[in-house]
């Protein structure tokens, strides 16, 4: 009978520090359908006003809790081959993306209907440039890490670049989020915000937790001690590939 391979102990505090990022992600999706259903009337595709909550709805699950999720991928699953976590994280953008466009299509529509202007605010200006740069993102992601097409030397010089715009772009949704929140406070509830008012209150306790969630997902992904270690197979590949370009790399003269 053959060993099994040896498998990655997970490190201490990982397991809490994920918990605590998925109950602090479920904790901002209940707040925002609470506050939707609650204060704003619910959710209606078809109706003039209430399409425009699907907005903030969507935005929070995709572009902040799975986007979120994506990112943890390769801490969580740490003894599970390398294309199987490749094709959970790009089924998890691809999943957040198409609730970002969603969310999208909902707040022109919305507008359109109401004859209220676009792309005018921060909020918007931000909003746009995430999702644009996140398809980008994903696309790119998709050709040279997923598919073999890209060569293993392309794909090493773009990784740090994928990994620093990955983070990236989870902190602009989390401030373009943030810009939301206060721009819907400020239409809706003017006069009463600075009354301390439940709406406000509860908006502005949503904000903490995407605070708080930025904060748990920063420090997980920040820790180098907790970065998913290559298996044996994965090691071994890339010490052949090094073989290979050495042997093929031209020798100086003594």
């Amino acid at each position: 009978m053959e060993d099994s391979p040896a498998r990655s102990p997970r490190p201490v505090g990982l397991t809490s520090m994920v918990a605590a990022s998925q109950v602090l992600g479920l904790a901002v999706i209940i707040l925002m359908g609470a506050w939707m259903g609650q204060y704003r009337g619910g959710i209606a595709w078809e109706s003039e006003t209430l399409q425009f909550n699907v907005h903030p709805l969507c935005m929070v699950i995709g572009m902040v809790f799975l986007q979120g999720d994506a990112l943890l991928v390769y801490r969580v699953f740490r003894n599970e081959s390398k294309r199987s976590s490749k094709i959970l994280h790009g089924l998890l953008h691809a999943l957040a993306l198409v609730l970002a466009l969603v969310g999208l299509v909902a707040v022109f529509q919305s507008h359109q209907r109401q004859g209220i202007p676009d792309m005018y605010s921060l909020h918007s200006w931000c909003g746009v440039a995430a999702v644009g740069c996140y398809f980008i993102q994903w696309l790119l992601g998709l050709g040279l890490f997923l598919f073999p097409g890209a060569s293993l030397p392309l794909r090493s010089r773009y990784k740090a670049q994928h990994v620093f715009f990955g983070v990236f772009l989870l902190l602009l949704s989390l401030a373009t989020a943030l810009l939301g929140i206060l721009e819907l406070l400020l239409f809706k509830i003017r006069d009463g915000y600075s009354n301390f008012v439940s709406e406000g209150v509860l908006a502005n306790i949503l904000g903490l937790l995407l605070v708080a969630f930025g904060a748990v997902m920063g420090y997980i992904l920040t820790r180098d001690e907790w970065r998913r270690p290559p298996l044996a197979e994965e090691l071994a590949l890339s010490m052949d590939f090094k073989n290979l370009t050495e042997d093929e790399s031209p020798v100086s003269p003594h």
